[in-house]
């Protein structure tokens, strides 16, 4: 059975036991967080898609780590301006391993 759940502003295929990098939620590790954003239920008997969630469904996961991704480097330049700009950015994210998918 799989899942497609949102969160962040993105949505992911989940199966039980995936281990999920996903946008960086206000929870330490070891805590079980519950995603009740679920769009679409999968398995032998078909598939079930909500308008847009579906009802009484939600996935349930633990929380691994939280970290932060490797740096991306960013540049900007005006020519013949003298003008450049070197910048680093690192996204937070949690990983997450996925318990149970409930419907």
């Amino acid at each position: 059975m799989y899942a497609v759940i949102e969160t962040g502003g993105k949505q992911y295929q989940v199966n039980v036991g995936d281990i999920v990098f996903i946008e960086k939620l206000s929870a330490e590790a070891d805590e079980k967080v519950t995603f009740d954003k679920v769009m679409a239920l999968g398995g032998d008997d078909g598939i079930k898609v909500g308008a847009p969630y579906v009802d009484g469904a939600s996935v349930t996961a633990t929380v691994v780590k939280n970290g932060k991704a490797k740096k991306v480097y960013v540049m900007t330049y005006k020519p013949k301006k003298g003008e450049k700009r070197k910048i680093g950015h690192r996204q937070p994210y949690t990983q997450v391993r996925i318990e149970s998918i409930n419907a």
